[in-house]
């Protein structure tokens, strides 16, 4: 079982006399960072903040501190460290990858794109139509908010599609799509596979050759770390797709989909992501490789997060003044949980947050699973997004005060 005492004791934010009566339920937007990386960053901006990679020590430590992180990730991940790509946000990164695919696929064929994402791994595929390429929705269901794979199956079945993106949970509906099933349709049908892990990964970093895809999304700034966007793509698909950087860099695959200078500092800060949860591993007693490591990590903070997040399910389930967005099964979910109500959602938002309560209301950048689903947007959502390091106390607090407040 997760050491809660022990995982609270690494995050700095815990011990602020500023953040002393709070508790933080907009994890979904931002996580809090833990201490092995905000130490990092310190350190990188006190001893190494000279351009990386020349031959004179802060400028060599500098650069293989940033080669830790991307090399420690990739171990976690499963892929080779050259397959892990670094961004300023997960939005950015997309957008240079769907510039890629736009020259690649010069108007022929089709893509698919759910409504059940956040608008950054939906916006910038559908805006491929204005080069002719076809785009087809995969459609939600307009009750429960979720994807059926014979509806991907009917998109596919010509053999035109090229691409398919969905999450691999929303934001706001939060249900678990099965992303091996959904890859392993899109490969068979010859169609690369970019999944946007964005909501999912601050609760278990992915392994990816279990998930199957050709790319795989996030942000490190909600999985503990700096604002950065992380990005898998697997070499085959990168090395077909053309360039988007400096001409010189394309031989190297961490650089292709880079066509800024990356942030070195928070590079090199990402590796206090992956000494975070191999400290987790370390104090509970989790031997083997990094894979395996973080394979075990990520189940531990599942099985908390299922525990602690259940009653909060169950209350807003059994009130009759709000609509609970996704599964009711906690299993069957990420920890964040989105409900729509009887009023405008921001202002409950803000009495919370006046009772110590910290949580958002409006759309997330959800628009589109949000009018599916026939949500007022006007209203918008009030959204409560837990992680692994929430406190069953903390859960209860909030529903005492969600009782006041509704």
């Amino acid at each position: 079982m997760l050491d809660l005492d022990f995982v609270r004791a690494q995050f700095p934010a815990f011990t602020s006399p500023a953040l002393a009566g709070q508790a933080h339920f907009e994890n979904a937007g931002g996580s809090y960072p833990c201490a092995r990386v905000v130490d990092r960053l310190a350190r990188f901006y006190h001893e190494r903040k000279v351009q990386p990679y020349h031959p004179f020590p802060p400028s060599e430590i500098g650069g293989a501190e940033m080669d830790e992180a991307r090399d420690r990730l990739a171990a976690m991940m499963g892929v080779a460290a050259d397959e892990v790509s670094f961004g300023p946000s997960t939005s950015a990164n997309t957008y240079v990858l769907a510039q890629a695919m736009r020259q690649w696929m010069a108007s022929k064929g089709a893509i698919v794109v759910t409504n059940q994402d956040h608008e950054a791994n939906s916006g910038v595929w559908r805006r491929l139509a204005d080069s002719g390429v076809e785009v087809r929705e995969w459609q939600v269901d307009a009750q429960t908010g979720l994807l059926d794979s014979a509806d991907l199956a009917a998109l596919l079945a010509d053999g035109q599609v090229r691409l398919v993106a969905f999450p691999q949970c929303s934001n706001v509906v939060a249900a678990i799509n099965d992303v091996a099933a959904i890859c392993a349709m899109a490969r068979a049908a010859g169609a690369w596979s970019v999944v946007d892990g964005v909501s999912y990964a601050p609760h278990g970093l992915p392994d990816i050759p279990a998930l199957g895809c050709d790319v795989y999304l996030f942000s490190a700034y909600k999985t503990y770390g700096p604002h950065q966007g992380i990005m898998t793509i697997a070499r085959a698909m990168a090395e077909a797709l053309p360039a988007q950087c400096h001409f010189f860099n394309a031989g190297t695959l961490y650089k292709r989909f880079t066509p800024a200078g990356p942030d070195h500092a928070q590079i090199a800060a990402c590796a206090g992501i992956a000494d975070y949860i191999d400290d987790l591993a370390a104090h509970h007693g989790i031997a083997g490789d990094a894979a395996a490591r973080n394979r075990a990590v990520h189940d531990m903070m599942r099985s908390a997060e299922v525990a602690v997040v259940a009653p909060l399910l169950d209350y807003l389930a059994a009130r009759n003044d709000l609509r609970l967005i996704g599964p009711r099964d906690a299993q069957a979910r990420a920890p964040t949980v989105a409900v729509a109500l009887d009023r405008a959602a921001e202002p409950v938002a803000r009495a919370l947050g006046l009772r110590g309560f910290n949580c958002g209301g409006g759309d997330f950048y959800g628009v589109r699973p949000l009018t599916a689903m026939g949500v007022d947007l006007d209203r918008g959502v009030l959204r409560m997004s837990l992680t692994h390091y929430t406190s069953a106390d903390e859960v209860a607090g909030l529903i005492a005060a969600l009782d006041a407040v509704l």
